[in-house]
């Protein structure tokens, strides 16, 4: 498992009369296989989950994935940590889904007829066998999703962040996305709105008004959180 680190880190945006904080100070050792964030709309969450890649910088402490500084080795760390966002379109740049995932395959398959091969693969790994020829724009949103997902296993991460994976999906796709999300060898940090998904994780963490509010055992976590929505 992969070792995260927030040390007394802060993050604030500029607004057009001074600064808004998204987060307070925070410091947190994260080493669980599977962790869930979750809490309300504009709590600080996604915020919190995005600082693991770089994708938020932190304005005051440091991030440390594995113990490299994600300020300073932000291209070391982003090959250990995979990204996949809340809407597929945010991911999706190629026309074929084959042509997508093969994307995220040229650093590790130079020969272009074996990345296409070996894009075939992930895909039927993530139940998308036959797919390759399918244009990304015609996949509903369930095959979008599993699309994006797949692109960014492809790149082998020891860590996945996922933002909010299945907030735009219907029931039996978000049942099929958190299926697979749990499924998975690599280290997981998931932001959901989905406390069943989040009661399965082995650490939850409830983000509130920009702070950890409680952090530790599933049950304990989403019951209080169901408490005192």
């Amino acid at each position: 498992m992969s070792e995260v680190r927030l040390e007394q880190v802060t993050v604030s945006f500029p607004t057009h009369d001074g600064h808004r904080q998204v987060l307070q100070e925070t410091s947190l050792h994260l080493t669980e296989r599977r962790i869930a964030l979750v809490g309300p709309n504009g709590s600080g969450k996604s915020t919190l989950a995005r600082l693991v890649n770089g994708l938020v910088a932190a304005t005051t402490g440091r991030v440390l994935v594995d113990g490299l500084d994600v300020a300073r080795e932000g291209r070391e760390v982003r090959r250990r940590v995979g990204f996949v966002f809340t809407d597929p379109a945010a991911q999706l740049v190629m026309p074929t889904a084959r042509e997508d995932v093969a994307l995220s395959l040229r650093r590790t398959h130079r020969d272009r007829p074996e990345r296409l091969v070996a894009a075939d693969r992930v895909l039927a790994d993530v139940g998308l066998a036959g797919f390759g020829d399918r244009s990304v724009h015609g996949l509903s949103g369930g095959e979008g999703q599993l699309l994006a997902l797949a692109g960014v296993l492809a790149t082998r991460p020891s860590l996945l962040v996922a933002d909010e994976p299945t907030t735009l999906l219907d029931l039996g796709n978000s049942r099929r996305i958190g299926e697979l999300l749990l499924g998975l060898p690599q280290q997981l940090v998931v932001v959901t709105h989905d406390l069943e998904l989040a009661a399965r994780c082995d650490r939850v963490l409830l983000v509130r008004a920009g702070r950890v509010e409680r952090d530790g055992d599933p049950a304990e976590v989403v019951e209080h959180y169901r408490a005192t929505a």
